[in-house]
């Protein structure tokens, strides 16, 4: 298990590059499984989560190749199922969240598709009842082994219907979208979620010779199709990331200029930062940021009330960045109440920023009421765990804003998400290794 020091206290300046959206890559790979053609995949980030996927679809048979970095060549002409039933499969799987979307794309194309309660991220209850009920009102019959916690579907023609989702699951509709493509009539999918993400997912699919309409909407119809064709595609900026760069130069008041962002799939992210007092500058495609010298204050509602910040559905603010905008309102001018609604122990790394020096209140599992220090004090280096991607990276940020040396452990967590982290934050200045 590695570890970062980190000599915190720096200030850093330069670019920074967003890697491929990781959540988006996840979804892209799992499609590949729709078509006997060649597909071609770009900005594929190099990160630990991708790699095991890249791994999994190897298994089961795919033609993978690396034609440069972040391009890959994906065939999936000749696929065993029998790796399906297999103890390896279920020991591969539950590795990796992002597993759950192979089921929709194999029971499409094969008529089964399997695996075992995936892992992933610590942070609470992420049930998987919104992916397997969208598949059992397309005719597919369901299997849950309570020993194994293995799922299975079966069905040897899958029928267009209408469908409500109980939850707006950006995976749930992933998974579902990829199966009613290749149902027997038209499907409707109501309360679909709509993130960027998804909208890629259906603008590949279109582009391979589905019919779906809608898209970027939370009402998708789609018309079945016999067969899918090759196709190539380019992953977004990953924005979560480029919402870290945000807060990283906030609080270590670093002028960074974040590269290539794709601005208009942003949506929240640009004007949360700013009501944390933030200037966030729109230059051509990119993002620069100031340094922030006099630090920032957290704009109030106009009534004078205090902000709060929630996570919602696309388009409201994504969840993945609650962490980053707690740790940049710890050195903010004024207050803020997080509110994080989806997930019940996303919060629980606070304990580890109050250790840091931070007035943060953990008032219950969903919310945390942060008083920022307008840097009149600086957090103070510390010993640390990162208990999952954003937390991490969060920990990660407040660590470099801290004086002193700091040691982040369990940091295969930061890994799964952000790639090449310490030769990218070393470019800009940043005092970190990696041991």
């Amino acid at each position: 298990m590695g570890s970062f020091i980190i000599e915190g206290g720096k200030q850093l300046k330069g670019d920074i590059t967003p890697q491929g959206s990781k959540n988006e890559a996840l979804q892209i790979l799992c499609a590949v499984l729709l078509t006997p053609k060649l597909v071609i995949i770009h900005n594929i980030p190099d990160i630990i989560d991708v790699k095991k996927l890249i791994q999994l679809l190897r298994n089961f048979g795919v033609k993978v190749e690396q034609i440069s970095s972040g391009s890959y060549h994906f065939q999936a002409d000749t696929i065993d199922l029998d790796y399906l039933t297999s103890d390896q499969y279920k020991v591969d799987a539950r590795g990796l969240r992002g597993s759950i979307m192979l089921v929709g794309p194999l029971l499409a194309r094969f008529g089964k598709g399997s695996i075992p309660r995936p892992g992933g991220d610590k942070i609470g209850r992420r049930r998987l009842d919104t992916h397997f009920e969208g598949l059992i009102n397309l005719g597919a019959k369901f299997n849950y082994s309570r020993e194994e916690h293995f799922y299975s579907v079966e069905a040897e023609q899958l029928v267009g219907t209408q469908i409500l989702l109980d939850e707006a699951s950006v995976t749930g509709t992933a998974n579902i979208v990829m199966a009613a493509i290749l149902a027997k009539g038209s499907t409707t999918i109501y309360n679909a979620a709509c993130e960027p993400y998804l909208q890629q997912l259906c603008s590949m699919l279109n582009l391979m010779g589905a019919k779906i309409t809608g898209i970027g909407s939370n009402l998708l119809s789609i018309n079945g199709v016999k067969e899918l064709k090759g196709t190539e595609h380019t992953v977004l900026p990953d924005m979560v990331e480029i919402g870290s760069w945000i807060g990283l130069a906030a609080l270590t008041r670093s002028e960074l200029t974040i590269k290539n962002v794709k601005w208009q799939y942003l949506g929240q992210i640009p004007n949360v930062f700013r009501k944390l007092g933030l200037t966030v500058e729109q230059k051509g495609d990119d993002i620069h940021i100031p340094a922030h010298t006099d630090g920032y204050e957290i704009q109030n509602y106009i009534d004078g009330s205090i902000l709060t910040i929630a996570d919602a559905p696309w388009p409201g603010f994504t969840p993945d960045l609650l962490s980053i905008v707690l740790v940049v309102a710890t050195q903010a001018r004024g207050s803020v109440l997080i509110h994080q609604k989806m997930f019940e122990s996303r919060l629980f790394f606070t304990d580890k920023l109050i250790d840091m020096g931070a007035k943060i209140i953990l008032c219950d599992p969903h919310r945390a009421s942060i008083i920022g220090h307008g840097f009149e004090s600086n957090l103070k280096a510390a010993t640390l765990t990162s208990p999952d991607i954003r937390a991490g990276i969060s920990l990660l940020i407040a660590a470099l804003s801290a004086e002193g040396t700091s040691t982040i452990h369990n940091i295969e967590q930061i890994d799964r998400g952000y790639e090449n982290i310490v030769e990218r934050l070393q470019a800009i200045g940043a005092k970190i290794k990696r041991v």
